[in-house]
């Protein structure tokens, strides 16, 4: 499958077939990756949150990822270079597994 910006096309279905419109609604259990305050939180308030609000990341750890590189929230943290470097580095050599 593949979206081109307006319409989703899926390589099963008859060719030139297209999906069009609407959401996806995908439910997931955060409880055990954000502190207690922000499990109930939207994803567009999650990415907002402050980096303390991923369950093991002290005020501490937050203060000195922003003083390394500038990361202040969990959407900094998440399109930081360097993490999404190492990120796909160990998802390339889990894959070769």
């Amino acid at each position: 499958m593949y979206f081109d910006g307006e319409s989703l096309q899926c390589p099963t279905l008859q060719p030139g077939s297209v999906i069009t419109g609407g959401y996806m609604a995908v439910m997931a259990d955060l409880s055990k990756l954000l502190d207690r305050e922000y499990e109930d939180k939207s994803l567009a308030e999650l990415v907002k949150a402050p980096v303390s609000a991923l369950a093991g990341v002290s005020e501490g750890d937050a203060k000195l990822l922003k003083e390394a590189f500038r990361i202040n929230t969990v959407g900094d943290m998440g399109r930081n270079k360097y993490f999404r470097t190492a990120t796909a580095l160990v998802d390339l050599a889990d894959s070769t597994k």
